[in-house]
C-alpha cells in the first residue's frame, strides 16, 4: 500500500480469512484503492465509544461503487487477533463490510470475538498484519487536524485532510 505519507507492507492471511481476503483482494484488483483515503484517526483521547481503542481507518476511492458486501469471518472462526499492526474490515452490523478497513495501533482485543466494542459482541473480520511500515501507520495516527463531524461516534476523529491511499498492489 502506498499512501502520500509512505509505504506499508501487508501479509493477508488468506488460509484464515479467506472471504475476507477474496473481498479485499477484488477491490485491489478493480483499482478502487487508486487514490483512495485513509480518512479516520481513533486515539484514547479523540475515541467517543467504549472501550476506548486506537486505529486508524480507510477506504476505496470515494468515487468507486462497492461491492455487495462480505459475509464476516469472525476472529472465533479465524484464531486471528487484533494486535498491533492487524488489518481487519470495518462494518455496523454483521455482514455489512465491503471496502473500509482500518488498522490496529496496539492490541485492541474489544475488537475481537465477545470483545466490548460492538454491541452485537460478532468483533470485526481481521485478515492481515503490516509487515513493514508501521512507522507510517503510528505517522498517519498522530494527524490532528479534524473537520467536523455530524456523527457524534465519529466526532473529533475525520481527517481534514485524507492521507491519500495512492494504489495497492499484490505481490506474491
Amino acid at each position: 500500500m502506498t499512501t502520500n505519507m509512505g509505504a506499508v507492507e501487508l501479509n493477508l492471511y488468506e488460509d484464515k480469512a479467506p472471504k475476507t481476503v477474496a473481498n479485499f483482494i477484488k477491490y485491489i484488483e478493480a483499482g478502487a484503492f487508486n487514490q483512495g483515503q485513509i480518512y479516520r484517526v481513533v486515539r484514547k483521547d479523540n475515541d467517543n465509544g467504549s472501550p476506548k481503542i486506537e486505529v486508524i481507518q480507510g477506504g476505496a476511492n470515494p468515487e468507486f461503487k462497492d461491492f455487495e458486501p462480505v459475509e464476516l469471518e469472525t476472529t472465533q472462526q479465524t484464531g486471528l487477533r487484533h494486535l498491533d499492526g492487524t488489518i481487519s474490515m470495518a462494518r455496523d452490523t454483521p455482514n455489512t463490510a465491503t471496502s473500509a478497513f482500518f488498522i490496529c495501533i496496539g492490541n485492541q482485543p474489544s475488537l475481537d470475538f465477545a470483545g466490548q466494542r460492538n454491541k452485537d459482541g460478532q468483533g470485526f473480520a481481521a485478515f492481515g498484519q503490516v509487515t513493514k511500515g508501521m512507522s507510517v501507520i503510528k505517522k498517519i495516527h498522530q494527524i490532528t487536524a479534524t473537520e467536523k463531524s455530524e456523527d457524534a461516534y465519529t466526532a473529533g476523529q475525520i481527517l481534514a485532510e485524507p492521507v491519500v491511499i495512492e494504489s495497492i498492489t499484490i505481490s506474491q
